[in-house]
């Protein structure tokens, strides 16, 4: 059998995902690899399939239980033997699981770091013939990285003992370019296969709330999502307590889950959570890290995390299914000194040397620092996160709260050369609190203390408020005008970008959301976007109901998660097949040989009860169109309103105003006045410009450490031209204009065929 009859019939997928062959040829051909893949882009598969057609046993190094579990109960569940060793076996089923795995029982073995080094699973190792060695969760053996685990380190000395080297690969889903090299480094890979297939995930929505009271959102919050399956994640313990007792006294079932609850209470909740018993967890990043649950439709942060990518792995467990789900962060500048702490505290290492762990808190608060701005930013933020992890963004994404907003703009350049003009007389030696309480002329104790009041830039933006000086620096942050010492004082400097705004060279815009925008009006919209599979019409959504009353009753009998049965998606699908009869069921997606025999006919059972064996239709559109959109996890976006991408009908396009110049900004607003508002969302100027870039009509380039944009030789000849524009203070700067002949084509683009 090939890759393809394993990938079937194990799996029950028709199809590899993007960068999934290329994984699993090079595993096949003996090379090591490298896999950067974000959650639920089907990492697993990179090494459960080849581990199938290898001659010997393929080992899998897991950092914790719960993942090994899951992992283990759905390689079983689709027809693959495998085990796990771990701590939570005795030492009799620990010996067992070995004698049946040298007997060629098991194919797939997970096992914890820490099990290498004792001399039972050594002499096992030795004895059998490993054919790989899979490092799941690799960010975790660098000590640059977000989690790094020392056992994770006795993976080198395990390979150095074995009497031949086998394939190594290794799997993670968040990695800066530092901890990549790492990974490669410390594990010892030899000219891997490196793969990195982007982080950005579609059907997740981004947002960053500011509300008074935290626990009056989330209660609203998940009273209105209660039939769906959430987890919130709070910094402390303490925090954990207090939402959950709130929630269930709301009649919320909801668990918690933090280190401070004993192991049985800990197992209990968890597995309670995993089997839909209580939707709600509510937990500290103690839980998590390798739960499989697939149909997680949110997750909320009671309080902003300390990294990047601790954020984007937690956030990361919503919508492992493909589904749209929602990722919000609850911030507030409280946040920031509750993880400054916790980072002045954190525990350390003993083998590290002082330098080294200055090192490392440094690096820290540097990512601290990164996620306080992401909080902060009024950009976008799916293009915040991309950039971050070294991927270029295109603008706006038009599925985070801040390309939902309506800002209005007002040009700062002028108080923001007045804040670098004052951050350059104090010497830099000051952050933002004392910076801007001296702008604005403050008579706080403190500030005289330093004596601030002598210099000439004391109160020289008293015009403002305090308050609005901070959210200035905090933009001039964002936008890499200014940056912060790596300790915890956090001191304001001035980066070489900033000259050009001294120079008048660069204006600084500062983007407010407007204050006739309701926030609760806002997040309900987005959240109206997450009902369930809006694929299927009114009797598809009855069927799909019975078909997960029916999986949940199997769970129950197997003492199974329901989604280790089939998942949502796959029931999904099911809805719009309508299967009849076991040819037409195994092309299910998510339904193998296997699963067919242990559930398929119980399934069949049901949907023939439900449509008589009539052929009915039970989706939106044509088949052909809901079952692409069911195998790439979307959703029929133009029956929900506002949601198709962006078209013009040819009579709109006829209506288009062409004048004889039009900014990009300009041009989006016209194109919009002529869509159907109910049916199509806005377009943006940054998109039109993306694919101006894409077509190699224009672009931009950092020139004196100024952005700016040019017009190529092929723009200029389809009507794009250089001019000047003015800001709203008056600073001049160049920005590219669109002809009538530009129009034409750009409204081209835009028809439906």
């Amino acid at each position: 059998m090939d890759k393809y009859g394993i990938l079937k019939k194990y799996f029950g997928y028709p199809d590899f995902r993007e960068g999934q062959e290329l994984l699993i040829d090079s595993i096949l051909q003996g090379r090591d690899v490298l896999g950067i893949m974000p959650t639920g882009a089907g990492k697993s598969i990179c090494y459960q399939v080849p581990a199938l057609l290898l001659p010997g046993i393929t080992l899998v190094i897991s950092p914790l239980i719960s993942l090994m579990k899951d992992q283990v109960q759905a390689l079983n569940q689709a027809g693959v033997h495998a085990a796990y060793i771990n701590s939570s076996l005795s030492e009799s089923q620990i010996s067992r699981a070995l004698r049946l795995a040298a007997a060629g029982q098991y194919k797939i073995i997970y096992v914890a770091p820490e099990r290498l080094e004792t001399y039972e699973f050594l002499q096992f190792a030795l004895q059998v013939d490993i054919s790989m060695l899979t490092v799941d969760e690799a960010h975790c053996i660098s000590q640059w990285g977000q989690d790094f685990r020392p056992g994770y380190l006795k993976i080198i000395q395990f390979i150095r003992r074995l009497k031949r080297r086998p394939v190594i690969s290794a799997f993670t889903a968040t990695a800066t370019e530092k901890v990549k090299e790492d990974i490669a480094c410390v594990l010892g890979l030899i000219q891997p296969q490196v793969l990195v297939t982007g982080f950005d995930r579609k059907n997740l929505y981004f947002a960053v709330e500011t509300p008074p009271k935290k626990d009056v959102f989330v209660m609203q919050y998940v009273k209105e999502h209660q039939e769906d399956s959430g987890i919130i994640y709070c910094a402390t313990r303490k925090n954990v307590e207090t939402v959950c007792e709130k929630l269930r006294a709301q009649g919320i079932a909801a668990v918690k889950y933090h280190a401070g609850l004993g192991n049985e209470e800990r197992r209990q909740n968890q597995e309670d959570f995993i089997y839909d018993v209580c939707p709600v967890m509510v937990a500290t990043n103690a839980f998590g890290m390798g739960i499989d649950k697939s149909n997680v439709r949110y997750v909320i942060h009671y309080n902003m995390p300390q990294s990047m990518e601790n954020y984007y792995q937690e956030a990361g467990r919503a919508g492992r299914d493909a589904e749209r789900s929602e990722c919000i962060l609850l911030y507030s500048a409280q946040d920031v000194a509750v993880n400054r702490y916790l980072i002045e505290n954190k525990e350390q290492n003993p083998e590290h040397t002082w330098e080294e762990i200055e090192q490392i808190r440094e690096r820290d608060e540097e990512r601290l620092r990164a996620m306080t701005y992401y909080c902060m930013t009024t950009g976008c933020l799916r293009e915040y996160i991309l950039r971050y992890f070294g991927e270029i963004g295109h603008g706006r994404c038009e599925n985070c709260r801040n390309c939902a907003r309506e800002y209005e703009e007002t040009d700062v350049t002028q108080a923001a050369g007045k804040i670098i003009s004052g951050i350059i007389e104090c010497r830099q030696r000051y952050g933002i609190n004392v910076t801007a309480g001296m702008l604005a002329g403050e008579s706080r104790a403190k500030l005289r203390e330093y004596g601030v009041s002598e210099y000439e830039s004391y109160g020289s933006l008293k015009e403002l408020r305090e308050t609005e000086i901070k959210t200035i620096i905090q933009q001039m942050l964002t936008e890499g005008l200014l940056t912060t010492s790596n300790d915890k004082y956090a001191i304001l400097k001035v980066t070489a970008e900033a000259d050009a705004v001294l120079r008048g060279n660069r204006p600084v815009i500062w983007k407010r959301p407007k204050a006739q925008m309701n926030q609760n009006t806002e997040r309900r919209t987005s959240s109206a976007r997450l009902r369930k599979s809006d694929i299927l019409n009114s009797k598809g959504l009855e069927l799909f109901d019975r078909l997960r009353a029916l999986r949940t009753e199997i769970a129950r009998e197997e003492s199974m998660p329901p989604y280790i049965i089939f998942s949502d998606k796959t029931l999904v699908d099911m809805c719009v097949r309508a299967p009849l009869e076991k040819r037409e069921m195994m092309q299910v997606t998510g339904v193998g040989e296997n699963k067919y025999k242990r559930y398929g006919e119980r399934f069949l059972a049901v949907i023939a009860d439900y449509t008589g064996g009539v052929r009915q239709k039970y989706y939106f559109g044509d088949e052909a169109a809901a079952v692409a959109q069911t195998a790439a996890g979307q959703k029929n976006r133009v029956q929900k309103g506002k949601e198709a991408d962006f078209y013009l009908t040819n009579e709109q396009a006829q209506a288009f105003p062409f004048a004889e110049k039009y900014l990009v900004v300009e041009l989006a607003e016209k194109l919009n006045e002529l869509r159907d508002a109910d049916m199509v969302k806005k377009i943006s100027g940054a998109e039109i410009f993306r694919r101006v870039q894409e077509k190699g009509y224009a672009g931009e380039k950092m020139e004196d450490g100024i952005r700016k944009k040019y017009v190529t030789r092929t723009g200029q000849e389809s009507g794009l031209f250089l001019g000047m524009r003015l800001s709203k203070k008056g600073t001049e700067y160049e920005d590219i204009y669109y002809n009538e002949k530009a129009q034409e084509m750009i409204v081209a683009w835009m028809k439906k065929e």
